[in-house]
């Protein structure tokens, strides 16, 4: 689920010529570096995304790759 700020953001940018939202874009990959610099950091969506998965392993809710080929 975006934020209303990020939706905001977005139809900012799309008012912009391409050249100047180049350059919001890489201030922003910036950002996120200096926020993350290894990348490590999750979101809210990919941290539930994380947890379901961790909880379906945990109960056998997967297959296995030798399964999923034959």
């Amino acid at each position: 689920m975006l934020k209303a700020s990020t939706l905001q953001t977005a139809e900012l940018l799309d008012i912009l010529p391409d050249e100047d939202v180049s350059m919001v874009n890489a201030l922003i990959k910036k950002l996120i570096i200096a926020w993350d610099p290894d990348f490590t950091k999750v979101t809210e969506k990919e941290k539930v995304l994380l947890e379901k998965s961790d909880s379906e392993i945990k109960n056998g809710d997967f297959i296995s790759e030798e399964d999923f080929w034959s």
